[in-house]
Order: structure tokens, then C-alpha cells, then sequence
């Protein structure tokens, strides 16, 4: 679903639940989008609304409002199963995406069940899903990324390089890069602030790479034509604004083609992986700062970059006192 869902159309006890992710739980506003559709879906589907259900005709001016506590009250476990078979068989949905439509499930009625007491029961407390598989991150390696900076040209260089060079070195997520301002720049520290999902605040630490492509950068940076909120924007666009998403994964796109990885399913957030990676495998990083740096909430969202190639029990296993003991004849 493109566009976004009219709340008003939700069961009041959805909207309420919404309200409880973003301001109680500081969710971000992506996430509780996907909250929205997941929950508005499995409503429609209850209500056979088959329009509504049918992948890439998909409308939202069904009105759900008048779901009360009363209907909440009779869904079964049953019904949250029947609905999740529908989007395997009929949406064709993966299993990591019918696992996130079990966990908005999951979540809204521990909402209404247990912290509002709205119904008596859980229906979906035994609610049980495959978890989807955990594929390892694709990544650039180190001559791949030294050669994706080598490249960078044009009248944005100094813009590009910087990009692409904290994209590389902290592993910052699309939405933190385009909303880093000037004033979260400390060079006095060599420390960036960075703004995360939910609104949370991290200390990134800048190396030396990183403070001389932002200074660099800064001394090009386009000042006398910017209005409004714009003037405090990092990164600014040919149309003398904040950088938006778009311009930047197309900046992206653009010199990963020049280092011939275009179509190969690289993208920016595998830049993230990339950092992710190399400060693993070549910084031997230990995975409890990696997470922190990543701004990851989970470590076990941080382990899979363990699975990579993990040096120290590599070099364990080498010095195992029996690791060269062998058979006699």
C-alpha cells in the first residue's frame, strides 16, 4: 500500500493502539505506517472486504470504525491463523513479512487484552508463526568500497565523498544521513549525533576519514541560498535543500554502476552492511559496540554479522592445544 491509511477508517481501539506506538513507544513513523496496514488488512479480511485484499488493487476507503470491543471480543486464534493462510496462499506474502503481520497482530491485542482490559482474553497469545529465515547480509568488501570512493567525480564530489564515506565508516541508516543538521557535527569531540528510528539519539565517533571529508565538504557547502529549515540541513540537493532519500539513492545507484556492481541488488542500505561488516572482520569490532554504534535495539539484529566470518573463533579453534594432533600410524 503506497498511501497511507486514513485512521479515522480504523477501529477506534486500533487508532488508539497507533497512538499508543508513537507517542508511548516512540515508534517510528515507517513502522507504525506498517502497523496500520497489517492491522487494517486482517479487519478487512474479517469483514470479507475482497477488494481490499487483492494484491496491487488494494483500497482503503473501507470504514472500520464501527469494530468495538464487543466484535474484538469473539475474533479466535482460529480467525488470526485463517487470515495469515490467506496471506501465504492468496498474497503471496513471505514468511518475513506473515511474521510481522503476526507480530502487529500479536501486539494490538496484548494491548486490548491485557494493558486496557478492553476484552477478557487473548486470542492471539498461543498465536505461533515460522520465523523467517535470516539471510546474510550482502555486502561491498574493502577493495569494493575503496573503489567505490576512488570514483567519486563531478561538481558534487565533495558532497558525494562525504556520503558515502560515513555511510562506509558508521554504518548510518538512509532517513539518519538525510536528516543529520550542521550543529550535530562536533569536530572539537570527532563526534556525530545521529537521530534514529523513533526519534532516539546516538554518539557516532568520527575517524579521521570522516572528519576530513566533512570538512571538505563543509567548505563547499552551499549557504547563501537556503531558506527555512533547509539552512540547518548537513546535506544539501541541486535544488538548494535538505537531500532527500531519493537523491541519495540515486547518487548511490550512480557510482556503484561506475564500480560495475549495478543490478547486483547492492543499495544503500548494504553500505550499512558494509560498514557493519568490515568493522567486524577487519576492525574486530566486539558485536556489544557494534551494536551500540548501529543504533540496533536487539543484539540478536547485530549477530548476523557475526555469522560473516568471525575471526576470533577462527583463531580459537587454531590454538586449541590439540589443533595439531594427529593420528598415529
Amino acid at each position: 500500500m503506497a498511501d497511507s491509511i486514513d485512521r479515522k477508517l480504523l477501529p477506534p481501539t486500533v487508532d488508539e493502539y497507533i497512538s499508543e506506538l508513537l507517542i508511548v513507544k516512540a515508534r517510528s513513523k515507517a513502522t507504525v505506517e506498517q502497523y496500520i496496514t497489517d492491522l487494517y488488512l486482517f479487519f478487512c479480511y474479517l469483514e470479507n472486504y475482497d477488494t481490499a485484499l487483492s494484491p496491487g488493487q488494494d483500497r482503503k476507503n473501507y470504514d472500520l470504525s464501527h469494530i468495538d470491543t464487543e466484535y474484538l471480543s469473539e475474533i479466535t486464534l482460529k480467525d488470526i491463523n485463517n487470515f495469515l493462510i490467506f496471506c501465504s496462499s492468496d498474497r503471496a506474502n513471505s514468511t518475513k513479512t506473515r511474521a510481522r503481520k503476526a507480530s502487529s497482530i500479536r501486539g494490538f491485542f496484548k494491548y486490548v487484552s491485557e494493558k486496557m482490559n478492553y476484552i477478557d482474553h487473548n486470542p492471539a497469545a498461543q498465536l505461533q508463526v515460522a520465523p523467517p529465515k535470516k539471510a546474510l547480509p550482502k555486502y561491498l568488501t574493502l577493495e569494493q568500497s575503496i573503489a567505490m570512493l576512488n570514483s567519486v567525480k563531478g561538481e558534487n564530489k565533495e558532497r558525494d565523498y562525504c556520503i558515502l564515506t560515513l555511510f562506509l565508516n558508521c554504518g548510518l541508516r538512509l532517513a539518519e544521513l538525510c536528516g543529520l543538521n550542521v550543529n550535530d557535527v562536533n569536530f572539537e569531540n570527532e563526534t556525530l549525533i545521529v537521530t534514529g528510528k523513533g526519534s532516539k539519539q546516538r554518539i557516532v565517533y568520527l575517524n579521521e576519514a570522516c572528519i576530513k571529508a566533512l570538512k571538505d565538504y563543509l567548505t563547499v557547502r552551499p549557504t547563501g541560498s537556503l531558506k527555512g529549515e533547509d539552512r540547518k540541513a548537513l546535506f544539501i540537493s541541486r535544488l538548494n535543500k535538505r537531500i532527500g532519500r531519493q537523491a541519495v539513492q540515486l547518487m548511490v545507484y550512480h557510482y556503484l554502476e561506475e564500480i560495475g556492481l549495478s543490478g547486483q541488488h547492492y543499495s544503500v542500505h548494504k553500505l550499512r552492511h558494509t560498514a557493519a561488516t568490515l568493522m567486524y572482520q577487519h576492525g574486530e569490532v566486539d558485536v556489544l559496540i557494534l551494536k551500540d554504534m548501529l543504533g540496533h535495539e536487539q543484539l540478536s539484529t547485530t549477530e548476523i554479522y557475526t555469522h560473516l566470518e568471525n575471526k576470533q573463533l577462527r583463531d580459537a579453534a587454531k590454538k586449541n592445544p590439540l589443533s595439531n594432533q594427529t593420528k598415529k600410524d
